[in-house]
């Protein structure tokens, strides 16, 4: 079997960032510990799975402190022209547009995802030609903690709604979904990035998603 690949497009929680302690802080866990290589490793040989995560990266907003270049929908397109032909692409975004500063509704960011999968199902990037494969993911639900608590200010309840609107998106949209809250909660630390055990459980149930998904 020809090797199947896997792009993983997500924020500071497909990057690998540990919880923050200051405002500064950019430790990262070891690569071996970040969900996406857990996947793989659980995946076994024949899978390909390229690690997209950029830190503060939002759906579809230009961030107007930290900069135009956290859009995701703006940086999508390259990406599945650079790593084509792509078998998958998992979408793990969301948390970043719930920063206060963006003032949006979980109804709106969800519609924001809804952009990028309808931008990934009208591409070229799969094989033959054709679209790669989506799975849409709720990420893991925000709480306002410690040093970042100002910054998502009004996160938790908008977050804890997204995974509802989500699954909503992904069945209007004929495409694959799965919520990660059921394997996993955020570090209380900061109350937005993960642990270790985190990563691992959810490394587990990617890989188990996506051969459920190539076994359809």
């Amino acid at each position: 079997m020809q090797a199947r690949t896997i792009l993983c497009f997500g924020d500071s929680n497909t990057h690998g960032t540990c919880a923050m302690r200051t405002a500064d802080d950019r430790r990262r866990h070891p690569r071996e510990h970040r969900w996406p290589n857990v996947m793989a490793a659980a995946l076994g040989p024949g899978w390909e799975v390229i690690a997209e995560g950029h830190p503060g990266r939002t759906a579809v907003f230009d961030d107007p402190i930290e900069g135009p270049h956290k859009n995701g929908q703006a940086a999508l397109p390259a990406l599945l022209e650079s790593h084509r032909p792509l078998d998958l692409a998992i979408v793990l975004l969301g948390t970043n547009d719930l920063k206060a500063r963006f003032n949006q509704s979980a109804h709106d960011i969800a519609l924001g995802l809804r952009r990028l999968v309808l931008d990934i199902l009208r591409c070229d990037s799969g094989p033959g030609g054709a679209a790669p494969r989506v799975l849409l993911v709720a990420p893991v639900c925000a709480q306002e903690r410690g040093v970042l608590a100002e910054t998502f200010a009004g996160a938790a309840t908008k977050s804890a709604a997204l995974p509802a609107l989500l699954a909503a998106v992904a069945t209007r949209e004929a495409v694959h979904f799965a919520d990660m809250n059921t394997v996993a909660e955020v570090d209380p630390v900061d109350g937005i990035h993960l642990s270790a055990d985190a990563h691992a459980a959810m490394g587990a149930a990617m890989a188990q998603a996506v051969r459920d998904i190539f076994e359809e």
